[in-house]
């Protein structure tokens, strides 16, 4: 490691969009109440959801397990493209071009709904207009770039094949489509977030909902044991907090992928950029006060399954010194995403037997068009009981059948970790540094122990709470993940991200612990 990298990595991860907007304080649910429609989770579906429906009459309330708008939605590369890598061929092949032409539409349209709401509401979001770039590197992508442009312009995308890109570097093949767009989401999200509350509505910040009974309304519980009573559920937890009947651990797996912000001595050409191959690389630039970042994002992975994290960022960091004189990383952070079966996020009933809950979910790395797609879509499903864009959305939709394999390959997944952190052998090295974290082995109890800056020792129960499989160390972000739902967990137990509606068990006794690996056992 370079000394730049070590001078980088002795900070801890920050996004860029947190570090320049300022925090939020909604309250706490302190008491009992009753709305048409609740929404479980604050972040850019939540928020813009209650927006669309508060400006359509219904009375809502965000109930937020965190602080609104600071987990994925966070953590983005805020890209707001319809170009979702080679999308169109695969749905126009695989689900005809009816469903195509849907997911185009409903992603074209959500690009000029949040340039409108920003016009309307005078929000300077950094909102600029830019085109998108998918490009390669290898002859066999070629056909397939060549298809995909063909069939995003018969679908209304002003799309065009191109053999050169902006970018320093030649390439084989590239689509571009032009009049996207990229923002800075918390920029957008705050001010709709206080409009939401001006005009009646409500959102509750550190409230976790932990439970939710169905009578002939939905009843949700949180940790506090306070009620939200409501006509009509709305979740929008980013990976659902709720699971019966929908079985939706079952059809998602959760990747996470990181970013570098980069300054350059080059000024960038403009656009957005990803490639085909792997590995893949994510390439925009967003203006700051303290001048042009570049955001160089990839590295992806399923949650837990990382082995050591940080070099995923040394990889980025590697990459960007490649392309440009990279002067300064001033910022860098991961992200979380919920992927499906299909490729297709799940937007709609959460089941078809649940008339009045509703879920979004599944955006597959590409949440910014999708989830405002997803509000328009929970809109017209709750005031006029449809949408033009509900069939290629909907979480039931019979297409998902033509995902047997992913559903046999990505199950056999979770059931391998499930099995392997039961059995898999603890590290015989029990000497915790500082900054470090260890699976140890104490009376046949497996558990997680972490050393903090100050030499202090945290323990905790590596069993997540919510499925029962074993957790593993991130040494990027210090943090206990898991590698079946993705649910993750600060050194001290608590919650960082579901489905996990429990922290983990902490360990009071931890000077007998301490004694225990002082004495190597």
């Amino acid at each position: 490691m370079t000394i730049e990298k070590e001078k980088i990595f002795s900070k801890p991860p920050q996004p860029y969009w947190m570090a320049s907007t300022p925090k939020t304080d909604y309250p706490v649910l302190d008491k009992d109440i009753k709305v048409d429609v609740a929404i479980i989770g604050g972040g850019i579906t939540g928020i813009s959801s209650a927006y669309l429906l508060s400006k359509a009459g219904v009375k809502v309330a965000v109930i937020e397990a965190d602080r609104i708008l600071q987990g994925t939605t966070g953590h983005t590369t805020a890209k707001i493209t319809c170009q979702h890598d080679l999308i169109y061929s695969k749905i126009n092949s695989q689900m005809g071009r009816e469903l195509a032409h849907q997911y185009a539409d409903a992603n074209e349209s959500a690009i000029r709904m949040i340039e409108k709401i920003a016009t309307e509401n005078n929000i300077e979001c950094d909102f600029v207009s830019q085109s998108a770039y998918v490009y390669t590197l290898q002859d066999k992508y070629i056909d397939k770039i060549k298809d995909e442009a063909e069939i995003a312009k018969s679908l209304g995308i002003k799309a065009a094949y191109l053999e050169e890109i902006p970018l320093p570097f030649q390439i084989k093949a590239a689509v571009r489509f032009d009049n996207q767009a990229q923002f800075h989401p918390r920029k957008f999200l705050l001010p709709l977030a206080k409009e939401i509350v001006g005009s009646g509505n409500q959102i509750f910040e550190q409230s976790r909902i932990v439970d939710i009974e169905d009578n002939n309304n939905y009843v949700l519980i949180t940790n506090q044991g306070k009620k939200v009573t409501a006509e009509k559920l709305i979740i929008a937890s980013h990976y659902p907090c709720y699971n019966k009947a929908g079985l939706y651990f079952a059809r998602l797996y959760p990747e996470r992928s990181y970013v570098v912000a980069i300054k350059a001595k080059e000024s960038y050409p403009g656009g957005m950029y990803i490639n085909m191959e792997e590995p893949k690389r994510s390439i925009r630039s967003q203006r700051s006060d303290d001048g042009e970042l570049i955001l160089v994002g990839g590295e992806s992975h399923k949650t837990g399954q990382g082995e050591d994290t940080l070099k995923h960022y040394e990889a980025l960091i590697d990459y960007a010194n490649q392309i440009f004189t990279v002067e300064d990383i001033p910022y860098r952070w991961s992200t979380q995403d919920c992927m499906t079966l299909d490729g297709l996020p799940y937007v709609g009933h959460f089941t078809s037997n649940t008339p009045n809950m509703y879920i979004a979910t599944g955006y597959n790395k590409w949440g910014m068009t999708n989830s405002i797609a997803s509000a328009m879509i929970l809109r017209d499903l709750i005031v006029d009981g449809k949408s033009p864009w509900q069939d290629v959305y909907n979480p039931s939709r019979q297409t998902i059948a033509a995902s047997a394999k992913n559903f046999i390959v990505e199950n056999l997944n979770v059931a391998e970790k499930l099995i392997e952190g039961k059995i898999s052998p603890l590290t015989s090295n029990t000497d915790i540094k500082a900054g470090e974290g260890k699976i140890i082995k104490v009376n046949g109890e497996r558990l997680g122990a972490y050393r903090d800056e100050q030499g202090t020792l945290h323990v905790v129960d590596t069993t997540c709470t919510h499925m029962g499989c074993e957790l593993y160390w991130n040494s990027a972000e210090k943090s206990w993940d898991c590698p079946c739902h993705g649910s993750r967990f600060t050194y001290e137990g608590d919650i960082i991200e579901g489905p996990s509606v429990k922290p983990l068990n902490r360990h009071s006794d931890v000077n007998t612990i301490e004694k225990l690996i002082k004495d190597n056992f």
